[in-house]
């Protein structure tokens, strides 16, 4: 993991950092004392870089997603030097709003930029981030879209009491944290952000020939292109742990689009024999050991939906450590289904990484769905209505079969006391 503490004096590990701090006995809780003049000679300070904060579970650096709501899911933020999973849905409509929040959250906090797709131009993917919101325009935004949705929800059914317990995803911001960002999907970001901050672009059909033969079973050639390009950006600007930034220290974030769609010259989406089908995961492999040692963070979106092979997308699972799969409406059965009419999609979390540790978290809240709404993208825990719906018909259909049986005792009792009353 990418360390959360820097020393000042010398170069050191991220486990030697970790256990220098410790001893010093430097928490976030220790009171600030008056800062002496000159260097400090005492080892260990937590790292302060804007657009970052540690985890109060264990001190990991955390950066946000672009999606307060779905930091809050994730336990407050993406690690710094870990992997974020994105399963497309279906059409490809949604994932791109996830990618186009966290490069538009490192835009804004000042991070470094590394975007590759096979699809689209890097250039074009920033000029369609979202605009961030100003603290009193998203107030206002935030103010609306939550007096329509009361004024919807105060004409409908109320929720048993039990369901109104489970916690809410709200759009509005809870605290003036500098920590995440709200974005306006209807404007365009600011042409002088895109020119004030620093970015690298990896377009596939630039970097690579289509002329080349290569063996099926060995790392494709635009996977090895790719590792090459980001560890090249690593270690020359110095986001590798080993070799420290001379100057202010910075996050790199790492936006790969589509990973593993045929655009990638990868042929897992059409074929169900994963016996030579490992350029995908030997890529992840070292794409997590890069990160390891690096203040980075990584999105991907991967088209899980149109792999055949289920083992495949296992493996792709465990070689991520946050994975959060999209399911949209559009051409199913939910889509005119009346519970799911005030919702666009499912968001479903697969799994949650317990750090340092060799096994990962899953989340609590199951039922979660997202929608679209005029300017915001909002995430709400209330897709518990379909199984409220199912028992209330359960309760219902075992009152009526309750009342039946009753009907039946009580005509037997009336019918044993008539053929008595024949009989006298």
């Amino acid at each position: 993991m990418a360390a959360a503490a820097t020393c000042s004096t010398g170069t050191r590990s991220t486990g030697s950092v970790v256990v220098a701090a410790s001893r010093n006995s430097v928490t976030s809780f220790q009171r600030r004392g008056p800062r002496a003049s000159g260097t400090d000679s005492g080892c260990s300070r937590l790292v302060s870089i804007a657009g970052t904060r540690p985890s109060v579970r264990n001190g990991q650096l955390l950066v946000s997603t672009g999606l307060p709501a779905l930091d809050q899911l994730l336990g407050g933020g993406l690690a710094v030097g870990t992997v974020l999973l994105i399963e497309e849905d279906k059409y490809n409509i949604y994932s791109p709003l996830l990618f186009k929040y966290f490069l538009a959250e490192g835009i804004v906090t000042g991070h470094t930029l590394l975007v590759a797709s096979a699809k689209e131009d890097p250039a074009d993917i920033l000029q369609e981030l979202p605009a961030p919101l100003l603290d009193d325009n998203c107030k206002k935004e935030c103010d609306e879209d939550i007096y329509n949705h009361k004024t919807e929800s105060n004409i409908k059914m109320k929720i048993a009491w039990r369901y109104q317990l489970l916690p809410k995803m709200e759009a509005r911001p809870v605290s003036s944290s500098r920590f995440g960002h709200y974005y306006d999907v209807s404007k365009r970001i600011p042409q002088e952000l895109i020119e004030a901050s620093k970015w690298h672009g990896f377009f596939l059909p630039e970097k690579i020939s289509s002329t080349l033969n290569l063996e099926p079973c060995s790392l494709s050639h635009s996977y090895i292109k790719l590792l090459q390009f980001i560890q090249n950006i690593i270690y020359e600007e110095g986001f590798d742990g080993s070799n420290p930034q001379k100057k202010q220290k910075n996050i790199l974030r790492i936006g790969i689009q589509n990973l593993g769609s045929p655009l990638w010259g990868d042929d897992i989406c059409w074929t169900e024999n994963c016996d030579s089908n490992h350029s995908l995961t030997k890529f992840l492999y070292m794409l997590r050991g890069l990160l390891r040692s690096s203040l980075s963070a990584c999105i991907i979106t991967v088209p899980t939906h149109l792999i055949q092979n289920k083992a495949i997308i296992a493996r792709v699972t465990n070689l991520s450590d946050t994975v959060v799969g999209l399911e949209s409406f559009i051409g199913s059965e939910k889509e005119t289904n009346p519970l799911y009419k005030d919702y666009h999609g499912l968001i479903h979390i697969r799994q949650i990484p317990q750090l340092n540790n060799l096994i990962y978290d899953v989340s609590d809240v199951k039922d979660l769905a997202f929608k679209l709404k005029r300017k915001l993208f909002t995430i709400e825990s209330k897709m518990m209505l379909p199984d409220c719906s199912a028992g209330i018909w359960i309760c219902l259909l075992s009152f009526g079969t309750l009342l039946n049986q009753w009907q039946v005792f009580l005509w037997g009792i009336f019918g044993v006391a008539n053929s008595n009353l024949a009989a006298s």
